[in-house]
């Protein structure tokens, strides 16, 4: 009984911790965004701003939550929940740092990339459930370009398979207390980051969104809460790549003892939640052409080179 309560409560922290966390994002986003462009950003509602969080979620909660007449009204509804779901789901593998984790699972990368996997159907059943051609247009261009990049992420990831010898993230993290796998596996590193901002249709892989050619993309037609479902799983999704890469490339919670291993492990998280930010701050969108010309012609060649050298390093070793 006691562990079962247990993981109760781990998952209710969990629960709130991230939802806290994406929300803050938001001001985050904004003030890191307004430093790096040279302007105010938030200002006005509280010292720093801080206040827009709040502002912002009363917003979403008051305002009129609109379906459209012509759209498929129970798909429409539940297409939003199936992003923040999923990513939520993925954070249950995470070990944040010894002991500190709800689902130390044997095959949990495996479970990372199938939960990934799924997102895809909120951004395909959104798009289609609004009936609007943009939305379609949106969703179509975001389920090509997510299931395109889940292969070359899945490829880069299997070098750190080889070399921890597990498909378990606390056995991936202990494999790397003589050094980080961003030091012998930096090509697959670089790889499954450039998948990881696809996969989170972040800028400059925004193509779904795209606002200059399709008004808003996949959730052109959504509003209140159920955009709001959409804001706060790419938020969550930022926060899962990034605590993926510490977890994967950096060690995880690894660290000198003066910190302790949780700290360690967020502080490692958050500087690549910045590096997400200022790619928004400073790279151009490239054509949808160009995107996935990009994953077919150089990742997948790179990814599939770097599995290959990774595993001949590999045999040579064990000789």
């Amino acid at each position: 009984m006691n562990e079962v309560l247990r993981y109760i409560l781990m998952v209710v922290i969990a629960l709130f911790a991230l939802t806290t966390v994406a929300a803050w994002l938001i001001w985050l986003e904004r003030r890191m965004l307004a430093l790096w462009q040279d302007r105010y950003g938030p200002n006005r509602a509280g010292p720093f701003g801080l206040f827009i969080v709040a502002a912002d979620t009363i917003k979403l909660f008051f305002k009129e939550d609109w379906i459209p007449p012509f759209a498929d009204k129970k798909i429409f509804v539940v297409a939003p929940a199936i992003v923040a779901a999923t990513v939520l789901m993925s954070f249950v593998i995470i070990p944040f740092a010894p002991g500190i984790l709800i689902a130390d699972l044997n095959v949990g990368l495996l479970f990372f990339l199938a939960m990934s996997s799924l997102g895809v159907y909120s951004i395909v059943l959104g798009g289609w459930a609004s009936n609007n051609k943009y939305s379609l247009l949106g969703a179509l261009r975001g389920a090509s370009q997510m299931i395109s990049y889940e292969v070359f992420m899945g490829l880069s990831l299997m070098g750190v398979v080889m070399l921890s010898g597990s498909f378990r993230l606390t056995d991936i993290v202990l494999a790397q207390e003589k050094y980080w796998f961003i030091v012998t596996q930096p090509v697959a590193f670089v790889v499954f980051m450039i998948a990881g901002i696809a996969e989170t249709h972040r800028l400059p892989f925004d193509i779904p969104e795209a606002e200059s050619e399709l008004v808003a993309g996949f959730h052109s037609e959504y509003s209140g809460m159920k955009f709001g479902m959409f804001f706060i799983g790419e938020y969550l999704g930022i926060t899962l790549i990034s605590a993926m890469i510490a977890t994967l490339f950096l060690g995880g919670w690894l660290g000198p003892a003066f910190l302790p291993p949780l700290v360690w492990f967020i502080l490692k998280t958050f500087v690549f939640i910045l590096l997400f930010i200022l790619l928004r701050a400073s790279l151009p969108r490239p054509r949808y052409d160009q995107l996935m010309e990009y994953g077919w012609k150089i990742l997948l060649p790179v990814a599939l080179l770097n599995l290959l050298v990774t595993g001949g390093i590999v045999l040579m070793m064990d000789k």
